[in-house]
């Protein structure tokens, strides 16, 4: 085995990025880059680079930005770097066949799933979308179907009312110590060893789509609750109110009789702010209105002067 693996590293959003700085950080050689071309966004339409470019320019690493990985001289400059092995994490491209082709030691994908559960685009909303009491991270061997390569490793996390923003924090974290693992074992020379994913345990993570964070009073307290973590930081769970909109970022399940909550209504009782629907009602945390900051529920219900009721359901 050599001393050094020569790594390419793909990856662009923030999940990506723990990862490639602790194979950076532990001496692994890393001899390019790859993430998404850079974006225009807000409202200069600034030019804003992935978190993964801004890393690896502070770790002086060489970046490419190809707007596809079909091109043949973006394959001769991949090919030319001569790498071992390519390790891939929420990087968002179709890599074809050749080039997974190129490398002696595959290419790892870091998925942000136990899989074969939540294959696809947003495995961490989807998880905690349907409640599922465990996270995890799953390293395994990329093949040109969707995330239906043969695992190596996986870890996991207890889901204890996590949102999408923390979780995926916490897991871009364990899947770096992960990913540091196996490119140890290879160094050192160690064979390693795949298991084959269950095709009757998949399940597919969908996209999402801001038209499924509007807030469905047909869905129970529980179900509500995992919405909102699902959809916080983005795209949020959201709805009308007073002809502007809103966004709910905390909540939880009401603990108190519900008879007190009618379907539809925002209700106010000792100060705490709570929303009536299926079956039940959540009280209401944290919430933000259009063009305001992120506020508790304290200073939604002063500052907007709900009363005893107020009817939200408008449709």
């Amino acid at each position: 085995m050599k001393n050094k693996l020569n790594i390419i590293y793909a990856g662009t959003s923030q999940f990506a990025v723990p990862p490639l700085e602790i194979l950076a950080k532990s001496n692994f050689l890393i001899s390019c880059v790859l993430t998404q071309p850079d974006k225009r966004a807000g409202r200069g339409m600034k030019i804003i680079q992935s978190p993964v470019k801004e890393k690896a320019l502070e770790l002086s690493i060489p970046v490419l930005q190809p707007e596809s990985l079909k091109d043949d001289l973006i394959y001769a400059e991949i090919k030319g770097m001569k790498a071992d092995i390519f390790i891939v994490a929420a990087y968002g491209l179709i890599i074809p066949q050749r080039i997974l082709d190129l490398f002696d030691y595959g290419t790892l994908n870091l998925h942000a799933s136990l899989l074969p559960r939540w294959r696809g685009a947003a495995p961490i909303h989807r998880a905690i979308e349907a409640g599922d009491e465990e996270l995890g991270v799953t390293i395994m061997k990329v093949v040109q179907k969707l995330d239906a390569g043969p695992m190596i490793k996986k870890a996991s996390i207890v889901n204890d009312n996590l949102t999408t923003g923390v979780a995926t924090e916490k897991l871009s974290i364990l899947g770096a110590k992960l990913i540091k693992d196996v490119i140890s074992d290879l160094k050192d020379g160690k064979v390693l060893s795949f298991e084959e994913q269950d095709e009757s345990d998949v399940s597919y993570a969908e996209k999402i789509n801001k038209l499924e964070a509007k807030l469905n009073f047909a869905n129970n307290p529980k179900q509500l609750i995992q919405k909102i973590n699902a959809f916080n930081p983005s795209p949020g769970l959201h709805y009308l109110f007073r002809g502007k909109l809103i966004k709910i970022w905390q909540a939880e399940i009401a603990k108190e009789d519900f008879h007190n909550h009618k379907y539809g209504y925002f209700s106010v009782q000792s100060k705490r702010l709570f929303l009536g629907v299926k079956g039940g009602a959540i009280e209401i945390k944290e919430i933000q209105i259009e063009g305001k900051s992120k506020m508790s529920a304290i200073e939604f219900i002063d500052g907007y002067q709900i009363d005893h009721q107020e009817l939200l359901l408008n449709e």
